[in-house]
């Protein structure tokens, strides 16, 4: 170990040692192995690679190597296969040879490829794909790029050169350069960075003792930003909170992870254990007489950890409650010390920072918000997945140009930015830019990086409904705001959606979102209403059709929609009558057929299961029919007449 690490304090040699044992692959294919891919194969997929190489000898000429998440999750199992560039998408473990015997001619498997969703054009290279090529990836570079068990492949790309000149600079200067590049906290909050490490390093401590956090602990429905960050790249994260413990004078570090990442906790094993071999942590760091190590604490799932004072509650043993912040965690925190938490995106733009100077950041973003900012971008959207993109693009441009536009041709209709503790964002919008301030402008936030596209099939009332319900269930409970205050908030909304609302339900609701923010301690109180409140602000017609028509146009609450079936359309196919769970339709062989409102439990199937468009589902003057995608049989009225 010893020899290793002295090997290390020469780190450009060692690098082009590294970059020296790839240099006869001719090629080398980069197969996501992130949880998504995994879900769907991905490990039997590069085991069935790694056969097919061996079985045709090929072992010198082409290197597989599994990377995390590739962002395109909905795709895979995918890889890109470098030089070339060719991206291969829904593989499987059959697939492995024909994609070797392409590589080995020149072509490509145009069964693999990707299609656009609009055109219907074949795409071969990954840097054609919309989806990949309107983000600025930065934070997310390197993640389809190398093995994240591997500190090799990390050091051959750049790996640890910033900590490097970082451990010559003067911590002042370090935090100097973090404020210059105008950083915010990604976690949610938007705090200035640098700030925030100045507050803790000139912080009293009587004993000199200062601790910095990882927050790893996300809990936004549909939220995998940080997930993947530490699943596919856990070395620049380390990278960033060692910076951070050097220039606010900290020697130990926590990183608190999710009780449910069980593959970024391998990766970040892994990594701590390889910089402590490769002494980046541990004793005399790079032989800088700096020391400092890191220690993993998993959450237990609790949504309100991720404020950071429950956070630092539950790593001091106890419940996990906020308190409120009379002296801020960077001045008392963890165990009374002065306390740095940032989330996991905002510790690996420090490395970026650092190696590439403040002036480079800066150019990248809005005036208010530099940078980049990764987004969970999920929902009725063709393109989901994990996007990187400069502060200051339009809603529009990551909707439509990254994602690819929505899911059938369908009306776009909202977009929930900032997870639950966010706003729904319509249409007339669209065209905002992405920054800190403006999502807060109009009644949102940027939140941690959730986004959730809705279509026209979205009842708002419902959003507003599910994620108040949310809420409700993650609140900590200490305040009776958050508690009582988010309860009766939920009974009113299930109310409206049930068809019960009542005309002064509005004003309710708004009252006590008022009383709830101002009241709260932690910002999940804080925030709480801003759903209940947008969904008010910009849809405001759906709520009054819910109580004075007792009406739902986007057809999704059961207690206002009536299921039937169109006698000039059914076909007496029986699928619908087969597929009901409860008995609500009769019919039969040559017999149109007819459903039973009583016994309608309004679960859909029928108009899944339906191909003729005879199946319709309605609620007052809206209505909506079932596809219709065979034509290859007449409805059984004509057929009897």
């Amino acid at each position: 170990m010893q020899e290793l690490q002295t090997k290390i304090l020469n780190l450009e040699n060692y690098r082009n040692e590294v970059l020296k044992r790839w240099e006869n692959f001719k090629h080398t294919i980069y197969l996501c192995a992130g949880t998504g891919c995994r879900a769907a194969g991905s490990i039997e997929v590069s085991e069935a690679i790694r056969n097919a190489i061996a079985e045709k000898g090929l072992e010198g000429e082409i290197l597989l190597k599994t990377t995390g998440c590739q962002g395109f999750c909905e795709r895979g199992p995918l890889c890109v296969e470098r030089p070339s560039g060719t991206f291969y998408q829904m593989l499987k473990p059959e697939h492995a040879k024909g994609i070797l015997e392409a590589i080995k001619s020149g072509s490509v498997v145009e069964d693999f490829l990707y299609v656009h969703p609009v055109t219907g054009k074949k795409i071969i290279k990954e840097e054609e794909i919309d989806f990949y090529s309107n983000q600025k990836r930065i934070v997310f570079n390197l993640n389809g790029k190398i093995d994240p068990f591997s500190i090799d492949d990390y050091i051959a790309y750049g790996g640890y050169s910033a900590l490097q000149k970082a451990l010559k600079m003067e911590p002042e200067a370090i935090i100097e350069e973090v404020k210059k590049s105008g950083l915010r906290g990604r976690g949610g909050g938007g705090f200035s960075t640098g700030r925030k490490w100045e507050v803790c390093r000139k912080a009293p401590s009587d004993d000199g003792i200062r601790y910095i956090v990882c927050n790893a602990d996300e809990g936004d429905p549909g939220a995998f930003m940080d997930r993947s960050v530490m699943e596919g790249n856990p070395h620049r994260v380390l990278e960033g909170m060692i910076i951070g413990a050097w220039a606010i004078g900290a020697n130990l570090g926590y990183v608190f992870i999710r009780h449910e990442y069980p593959l970024a906790l391998q990766t970040l094993i892994k990594a701590l254990d390889d910089a402590r071999k490769y002494g980046f942590l541990g004793q005399n760091i790079l032989g800088s007489g700096f020391s400092f190590d890191v220690k993993i604490n998993r959450g237990g799932g609790a949504f309100v950890c991720g404020e950071e004072m429950g956070l630092i509650a539950s790593l001091e043993g106890q419940v996990g409650e906020p308190r409120a912040k009379f002296i801020y965690p960077a001045e008392k925190g963890l165990w009374g010390k002065p306390t740095c938490i940032n989330n996991v995106e905002t510790w690996a733009n420090i490395p970026l920072i650092i190696e590439n100077g403040s002036d480079w950041f800066s150019s990248i973003g809005t005036k208010g918000s530099k940078g980049t900012k990764i987004f969970s971008l999920v929902g009725k959207v063709n393109n989901t997945g994990l996007v990187e993109v400069a502060m200051g693009i339009t809603l529009r441009d990551l909707i439509f140009k990254i994602g690819g536009g929505i899911l059938k041709g369908k009306e776009f209709k909202a977009v929930q930015t900032g997870g639950p503790s966010g706003g729904a964002i319509p249409a007339k919008l669209l065209d905002s830019p992405v920054d800190f301030d403006v999502l807060t402008s109009i009644g949102s936030m940027m939140g941690s990086g959730g986004m959730i596209v809705m279509d026209e099939e979205t009842c708002m009332v419902d959003v507003a409904r599910y994620f108040t319900t949310f809420l409700v269930d993650e609140s900590c409970g200490k305040c009776s705001s958050c508690r009582e205050g988010l309860k009766q908030m939920s009974w009113i909304l299930k109310d409206i959606c049930d068809g019960k609302g009542k005309a002064q339900d509005i004003e309710k609701l708004q009252k006590l979102g008022k009383m709830v923010r101002t009241a709260s301690l932690c910002a999940l109180g804080g925030t709480a209403p801003n759903p209940v409140f947008s969904t008010l602000k910009y849809f405001a017609e759906e709520y009054e059709e819910h109580i004075n028509e007792k009406v739902c146009r986007a057809l999704v609450c059961k207690s206002l929609i009536n299921y039937s079936i169109d006698e000039n359309k059914c076909t007496a196919c029986r699928l619908c009558e087969k597929d009901c769970p409860s008995g609500a339709i009769s019919g039969g062989k040559n017999v149109i057929h007819k459903i039973d409102p009583q016994k309608c439990i309004k679960c859909n199937v029928c108009f899944d299961v339906c191909k003729y468009g005879a199946v319709v589902v309605s609620s007052g003057k809206y209505s909506r029919r079932c596809e219709h995608t065979k034509t290859n049989l007449k409805p059984i009225k004509e057929r009897i007449s």
